[in-house]
C-alpha cells in the first residue's frame, strides 16, 4: 500500500488553468477587459489581467498584469497563463498582443522572449544634475508659429511611419499619432508645459526639440537632427538643451522613449546616463 500511495502521488497530474474573477467588462468606447486567477488544480497561484489596447483599438490585446505567487514561480505557471491568455485574445479578434515590463524584471523579460515577444520600444530616464552648456557656435531659439506648423506636420508623419514600420497598420498608426499629438499639445505652440526649440549652429538650423514639463518630470517627446547635419554632435547638443530646459522648468528627472532598432539614439542616451525603466513588447497572434 505504501508503494502504491507513493506512485499515485507521483503520477498526479498538475493542470494550470485560467479562471475568470468576474464577468467580462465592455466599455462604451468598445474596450474589453477581464481578469483571471491563474489556478493549479483549482488552487489560485496568481492573476492575469487582459484588455484591448486603448490607443490602437480592439485588434490589439494587452497583458495589463501578470503575477504569480512566490512559491509557484519558476514552475511554468506564467508560461501556461500567457499562452492561455493569448487564446482568449484571439477569441476577442485581436491580431497582436502588447505588454509593458519593468526593465529590471529579468525573469519576465526572459519568459516573454522565449514565447516570441519582441521589443518595440523602451522607456529611459535619468536624474537631472548639472548639465553642460551648448558648444561654441550653437544657439537655441523658441519656435515661432510658422515654423511650428511646418515642424508639427513633419513630426507627426515621421512618428506615424515609426509605428507603421513596427507592424501597426498605417490607418491605426496615423489615428494614434493624431490623438496623442492633440492630447500632448492641445493649444499648439501655446500648450501648457510644452517647450519647443530650434537649434542652430553657426547660424544654420540643424535640429528641433519638443520637451513636456509635468510635476517634477521633463519628457523628451521629439528630438530630431536634420538629415544634412547628422553625425556632427548636434544630437548630443539637443539632449543637453533638453536637460537645460528641464532644469529651468523645475524638473528633477528627464524621461524619453526610444524605438527598438534605433541603435544610434540608444547609444547616445546611454552615453548621457539614461537607463532603461520599462520595455514595450509585442507579438503577432497568428
Amino acid at each position: 500500500m505504501g508503494d502504491g500511495a507513493a506512485g499515485a502521488r507521483y503520477n498526479t497530474k498538475v493542470t494550470t488553468t485560467l479562471r475568470p474573477t468576474a464577468p467580462e467588462r465592455r466599455d462604451p468606447d468598445g474596450r474589453r477587459s477581464r481578469s483571471y486567477d491563474i489556478c493549479v488544480n483549482s488552487r489560485p497561484v496568481g492573476r492575469i489581467d487582459l484588455t484591448t489596447d486603448t490607443r490602437f483599438g480592439p485588434a490589439f490585446g494587452r497583458i495589463a498584469r501578470l503575477a504569480v505567487g512566490e512559491r509557484d514561480r519558476h514552475r511554468g505557471r506564467g508560461t501556461v497563463a500567457l499562452l492561455a491568455a493569448e487564446e482568449v485574445l484571439r477569441g476577442w479578434g485581436c491580431g497582436q498582443v502588447l505588454a509593458t515590463v519593468p526593465a529590471d524584471a529579468a525573469t519576465a523579460l526572459g519568459l516573454m522572449g522565449a514565447l516570441g515577444y519582441t521589443e518595440r520600444a523602451r522607456g529611459m530616464a535619468k536624474p537631472l544634475g548639472a548639465t553642460p552648456g551648448l558648444p561654441a557656435g550653437s544657439a537655441a531659439r523658441p519656435m515661432d508659429e510658422e515654423f511650428h506648423r511646418s515642424w508639427r506636420s513633419r513630426a507627426r508623419a515621421a512618428y506615424a511611419q515609426d509605428w507603421a514600420d513596427r507592424g501597426v497598420p498605417r490607418d491605426l498608426a496615423e489615428d494614434r499619432v493624431a490623438r496623442d499629438d492633440a492630447s500632448a499639445q492641445p493649444r499648439g505652440l501655446a500648450s501648457p508645459g510644452c517647450v519647443f526649440r530650434v537649434l542652430a549652429h553657426d547660424g544654420v538650423d540643424v535640429g528641433t526639440l519638443w520637451v513636456v514639463l509635468r510635476d517634477g518630470w521633463a519628457f523628451v517627446y521629439d528630438v530630431e537632427v536634420a538629415d544634412a547635419h547628422r553625425r556632427r554632435g548636434h544630437g548630443r547638443s539637443l539632449m543637453h538643451l533638453a536637460e537645460i530646459e528641464g532644469r529651468a522648468g523645475g524638473a528633477r528627472t528627464m524621461g524619453l522613449n526610444v524605438f527598438a532598432g534605433n541603435a544610434a539614439a540608444l547609444r547616445l542616451y546611454e552615453s548621457l546616463g539614461y537607463e532603461p525603466t520599462e520595455i514595450d513588447l509585442y507579438k503577432p497572434l497568428l
